[in-house]
């Protein structure tokens, strides 16, 4: 649903062979996820086991070359042949960001939960997080489909804050977290206008009430109070009509939607209170006014 984000492969262990292959592979990192899997590289398969040096040292090549088929391979192969390797732990999450590139997202989980599980205080710990919240992340669905997704992606988000509030993760996470609100409260105004159209009044008011009150920060707003003072003029709500109606003029007076509230209200003859004094008390006046609506 939303673009992918580019971020880096974490550091393998300092070997000088290692060192000098990470160092060419940093600058590419940025361009693997964008980067797709050619098709010869799907019928390729894993050489015979090699020492876990060698496994990893190929995964890491496979990996850097688009071939993230042979590089799952390689580290899986590395894990079960050598489960005490030194090389190990960051095969399981060299091996989740492998998955990750192939949209294998549940298979990334996985690696990375095991790599969480037996490495929680790793310094790749916050990367390991990270990717696990892209994973579900990159599920988000199109809000015509059911949200459960992202909410699920939010979550994963927020423990990244939560867990590594410092980390350069950390304000990516926020933006993420930003945008799965927007989504929401996208949905909740998708459901909401076609109950509109129902003539669902109330079912509808029920809608873009939660997207004020639960999503305020989204630009979603403005559209759900401007529809708020419809349905309620349609319920006979004149009141609650004209207070919304004042919100909406105090904190968006500029939007296109306070000109439609504007219209329908001066309709109702109730366009006096909206230009009264309401919305002339200070920077409180949307929580005040808007709670003194229900």
């Amino acid at each position: 649903m939303f673009a992918r984000t580019s971020h880096h492969i974490p550091q393998p262990l300092p070997t000088a062979r290692q060192t000098a292959r990470w160092l060419a592979l940093l600058p590419l990192a940025g361009l693997l996820a964008a980067c797709g899997q050619s098709a010869s590289s799907i019928n390729e398969r894993a050489p015979r086991v090699g020492s876990a040096e060698t496994l990893y040292n190929n995964g890491v090549d496979a990996l850097r070359s688009d071939r993230y088929l042979l590089s799952v391979n390689q580290f899986d192969t590395l894990q079960r042949n050598y489960p005490y390797s030194q090389y190990t732990a960051n095969a399981q999450l060299m091996e989740g960001y492998a998955n990750y590139l192939l949209n294998k997202y549940p298979e990334a989980v996985q690696q990375l939960d095991r790599f969480l599980e037996l490495h929680p205080t790793s310094t790749d710990a916050a990367y390991a997080f990270y990717l696990r919240a892209l994973c579900y992340y990159e599920q988000v669905a199109d809000v015509q489909r059911d949200q459960q997704g992202t909410i699920e992606a939010m979550d994963a988000l927020e423990e990244v804050i939560t867990r590594f509030p410092q980390s350069p993760y950390a304000r990516d996470a926020q933006l993420k977290i930003d945008l799965c609100r927007d989504h929401l409260a996208g949905k909740e105004m998708l459901v909401g206008r076609w109950y509109q159209q129902q003539n669902d009044y109330l079912a509808a008011a029920g809608r873009y009430q939660r997207v004020v009150q639960d999503f305020q920060t989204t630009n979603h707003v403005p559209e759900a109070l401007e529809r708020l003072v419809e349905v309620y003029l349609d319920m006979g709500l004149l009141e609650q009509a004209r207070k919304t109606g004042s919100v909406l003029a105090y904190n968006y007076p500029s939007s296109k939607w306070y000109t439609d509230a504007y219209d329908h209200l001066r309709a109702h003859h109730l366009i006096k209170g909206v230009e009264s004094k309401d919305h002339k008390q200070g920077r409180n006046v949307f929580s005040r006014a808007w709670h003194s609506v229900f």
